[in-house]
């Protein structure tokens, strides 16, 4: 008999698996011995009160059950060589998973990346933290696997409504990703792993007849009749039936050229603010209560604050982890976070950023729906002014950003080209600066010591990318463009998506809807 059992148990318990079996079986009324085998098939952690424990779901098989259903993991890999072709522009996740998606429907995936492979990219990457010239074609931001191969791999999202988000986490571990992430609350690749995966399915894809074409630019579109008639690119003119943009939040110079051609674009609510970083081991003491760490994960946290009617919250928490550049051209300065899959840098680091709205971009409105790009990239260039030489950016301690006090120094930080003290709160947007000098405040309340001197807590800026400032407007059943009947815009470019995941699904929705 297969019985599901939900337990809350300490970290050494939930590590080993006679005590479980222990546990399990007094829950149950048996006896050990009946018990032939068990797997856990969720798991969490419970931080709430000072003892820490794991909130584990297990499936056991008992009495004349031997063993343990197998999960069935599946691709139906079709040779699509000849089939009709779909068009995808970016190999980040939501296109790389239509493409899988097309493969199974029996068309064939033809990918244009304006950046390079991942074996290549990791070498621009590599020169990027050492502080050398940007290759704004090959960096954090594009290349192989888009923005989150090198950026992490948090794999957690909230959106349960736009498709299924076991189905991603399957895929990936069908190339290559460990199966815990179909157990864990949040689940994590790590920036070491992502990319071997990235490879597989890149892989997969040929295999299967698909195409993906590495440094191959689009640069303009050719529509007419309400169709893209062709896309030219780097390598030349290139004739399409059906397209599916997923391009990336960083790719503006598919938004001006979109927008160049007639194609409507909306302006859309954003965020942008800071990275804050503190050392790992005082988040561990905050949010474990001192516990002993043996049997547990780099603490996270998640923080929230309502600042002059716009929302102040952590994004992208990064436990473990550093802060990495994330430019993608010349004389601007971006940063966000990753960690590697054991998460074990002495640093925590996240972005926390402000929501902003049409209405805060009114100095940049006679840009039209251009304006929060213009702002952001405004944004950019001002961090670079008062940065460093390249990628050395301005930092701050946290706790002299929110008292508005200049920093006599600033710590030791995971962001390996380096930093310069600066006053960020005498330079930042005042609708950023003042809102972030609130929420810290808040935060420090919330988690004791985040904005205090003694946390060695800093802020480096500027996080400006969390999310598309535009989104390219599509109808709601067949996920075309309102007016490019073969145009389906999807993932974090298109203002759809926020994160692998949830790129991934949108990726695989739009490929589901793409007519043959």
């Amino acid at each position: 008999m297969l019985h599901t059992v939900s337990l809350q148990v300490l970290p050494a318990v939930a590590h080993n698996e006679f005590k479980l079996k222990q546990i399990v079986a007094e829950k149950l009324g048996t006896a050990p011995r009946t018990i032939h085998a068990l797997r856990i098939v969720k798991r969490s952690i419970d931080a709430r009160s000072r003892t820490v424990k794991f909130n584990v779901e297990i499936l056991c098989a008992c009495g004349d059950t031997k063993q343990l259903p197998q999960a069935k993991l599946h691709f139906e890999k079709r040779n699509v060589t000849h089939a009709p072709e779909v068009h995808i522009v970016g190999a980040g996740p939501a296109g790389l998973f239509a493409a899988l998606q097309l493969i199974e429907r029996g068309l064939k995936p033809v990918i244009f990346e304006r950046g390079k492979s991942v074996s290549e990219r990791k070498r621009d990457v590599a020169l990027l933290n050492r502080n050398e010239e940007i290759n704004p074609n090959s960096n954090y931001c594009f290349g192989e696997g888009g923005a989150g191969t090198f950026s992490d791999g948090k794999l957690f999202t909230r959106s349960k409504k736009k498709g299924d988000n076991r189905r991603v986490l399957e895929l990936l571990v069908l190339h290559g990703a460990s199966p815990d992430i179909l157990i864990d609350a949040h689940p994590h690749l790590g920036s070491d792993r992502l990319p071997d995966i990235i490879v597989n399915i890149r892989n997969t894809i040929l295999e299967c007849g698909g195409e993906v074409h590495f440094n191959t630019t689009v640069e303009d579109f050719e529509i007419s009749n309400n169709r893209i008639q062709s896309l030219l690119t780097s390598l030349g003119k290139i004739d399409v039936h059906n397209v599916i943009l997923a391009s990336g939040h960083s790719a503006r110079d598919v938004y001006y050229r979109l927008h160049e051609r007639g194609v409507e674009l909306q302006a859309k609510p954003c965020a942008m603010g800071v990275r804050a970083e503190h050392p790992q081991e005082f988040i561990n003491e905050v949010q474990y209560h001192k516990s002993d760490m043996e049997f547990l994960p780099a603490a996270t946290y998640s923080l929230v604050h309502q600042a002059q009617g716009r929302g102040v919250y952590s994004f992208c928490m990064c436990p473990g982890g550093i802060i990495v550049p994330s430019a993608s051209s010349a004389e601007q300065t971006v940063v966000n976070g990753m960690s590697n899959s054991q998460r074990s840098s002495p640093f925590a680091n996240s972005g926390v950023v402000v929501e902003l709205r049409v209405e805060d971009f009114a100095d940049f409105a006679v840009h039209g729906v251009l304006a929060a790009l213009k702002f952001q990239e405004h944004l950019e260039k001002l961090t670079y002014l008062n940065g460093g030489k390249r990628q050395i950016a301005p930092a701050q301690r946290i706790c002299d950003f929110a008292k508005g006090r200049i920093s006599g120094n600033v710590p030791e930080t995971s962001y390996i080209p380096g930093v310069v003290n600066s006053p960020l709160h005498f330079w930042l947007p005042p609708a950023i600066s003042t809102r972030l000098q609130e929420a810290f405040i808040a935060f420090d309340k919330k988690l004791r010591g985040f904005a205090s001197f003694h946390a060695e807590g800093m802020i480096v800026g500027v996080e400006s990318r969390t999310s598309s400032p535009l989104r390219i407007p599509r109808n709601a059943e067949t996920l075309r463009h309102e007016r490019i009947e073969n145009l389906y815009p999807c993932g974090e470019g298109a203002g759809y998506a926020g994160g692998i995941v949830s790129s991934a699904i949108d990726g695989m929705v739009c490929a589901l809807r793409v007519e043959s």
